[in-house]
C-alpha cells in the first residue's frame, strides 16, 4: 500500500507529495520534499503513530530540493538514502548544489527550501538502471528514466511507479505538464524513458505532483505532445535571442491559457500548478536545452 503524504508546499495543498511504504524491515519514503516542509512531513508521520527514527529507508526520484531537500535530515536518524549514481557527491557535499540554487533564489532560499546538511557517504546507496531491491518484504524496481533530470530514477514496487517528475505534473484532474527546469532538460531522452515507462505496462504512477494517476499509456502521451508543444513553442524565442525577462510572461500566459481549455479554471488550480512547477524554469531550461542542441 502506497500512502500518499500532502506536505503542503508554500500553504497550498496537492502541490508536493511524499509517499509512505510500510515494510518488514521499517518504513520507507519516497521522496522528502524540501526541508522547509519537514515540520509538516514530520507531524503526518505522527499522526500515524510513526516517529522519524521509523523510517529506515529513503528513496529519491532525484536531488532536486523539492524531491530530496530533506533527504539529510532522515539520514541523522540512521536512514539509508538510494539514488542516482551521479547525485551521490552533490548530496554528501551538497555546498555546490545549495549556492547554485541561491544564486537563483536569492533571499527566498531558506523560505522556500529551508536548509541542506551533507549526508555520510556509506548511507548514500546509489542504484544501477534496473536493479531490484529487497527491502524486507517489499521489492523495488530502478528504472534510470532522464530528460527532466540527468539524474532521475522512478521506482517500481508491484505494477505501479513512482515516477518524480519524468511522468509531469499533474493536480487533480487537470492537465499533464512537463516539468522543464535547467540545466538537465532534454527532449529526446525524456521521450526515451516515456518508452520505458509505458513497457514496464503500469496500472497506475504515483506523481510527486501530485498524486495517483491511472490510464497510465493516455497520461504519458498527453505528456510527450505537451512537451514537444512547450519546446516548439520557445524555438523563436530562443532562435530570435528574446531575453528571458520579456519570454517568461508570455509563455506564462500560454500555459494559463492551455490549462483554462482543458479544464483549469479556478486561480487557486492555477496558482498550484505554478507552485509546483514555475514558468519562468520552464523557460530558462528549455533556452538551454535549445542552446545545447545548436553547439
Amino acid at each position: 500500500m502506497i500512502d500518499i503524504i500532502d506536505l503542503n508546499f508554500l500553504d497550498s495543498k496537492e502541490t508536493i507529495a511524499t509517499f509512505l511504504v510500510p515494510s518488514s524491515d521499517g518504513y520507507i519514503l519516497f521522496e522528502t520534499g524540501p526541508y522547509s516542509t519537514f515540520p509538516t512531513l514530520e507531524k503526518a508521520l505522527n499522526n500515524r503513530n510513526i516517529s522519524i527514527e521509523q523510517v529506515k529507508h529513503i528513496f529519491l526520484t532525484h536531488i532536486h530540493f523539492d524531491h530530496a531537500g530533506a533527504a539529510w535530515a532522515f539520514a541523522k536518524t540512521g536512514a539509508t538514502i538510494y539514488l542516482h549514481p551521479s547525485g551521490k557527491r552533490h548530496l554528501h557535499n551538497p555546498e555546490k548544489l545549495y549556492n547554485s540554487a541561491k544564486r537563483i533564489y536569492q533571499d527566498k532560499m531558506e523560505y522556500l527550501w529551508g536548509k541542506m546538511e551533507g549526508i555520510p557517504e556509506e548511507q548514500l546507496q546509489t542504484v544501477a538502471h534496473e536493479r531490484v531491491l529487497q527491502i524486507g518484504d517489499v521489492t523495488i524496481k530502478a528504472l534510470h528514466t532522464p530528460g527532466h533530470a540527468v539524474h532521475h530514477i522512478a521506482w517500481k514496487i508491484g505494477n505501479e511507479i513512482i515516477t518524480g517528475d519524468v511522468g509531469g505534473v499533474k493536480i487533480n484532474d487537470g492537465v499533464v505538464v512537463p516539468p522543464c527546469p535547467p540545466p538537465d532538460i532534454n527532449v529526446e531522452d525524456w521521450q526515451h524513458s516515456i518508452r520505458l515507462l509505458k513497457a514496464e505496462n503500469p496500472t497506475a504512477f504515483y506523481l510527486t505532483h501530485f498524486g495517483k494517476v491511472t490510464g497510465t499509456d493516455a497520461h504519458l502521451n498527453k505528456l510527450e505532445t505537451q512537451l514537444l508543444d512547450w519546446a516548439n513553442w520557445m524555438k523563436p524565442y530562443f532562435e530570435e535571442k528574446v531575453d528571458h525577462a520579456e519570454v517568461t510572461p508570455k509563455f506564462q500566459a500560454y500555459v494559463r491559457e492551455q490549462l483554462k481549455s482543458s479544464g483549469v479554471q479556478s486561480e487557486q488550480e492555477l496558482e498550484k500548478y505554478e507552485k509546483a512547477n514555475p514558468s519562468w524554469m520552464s523557460v530558462s531550461g528549455l533556452m538551454r536545452y535549445w542552446k545545447k542542441r545548436t553547439e
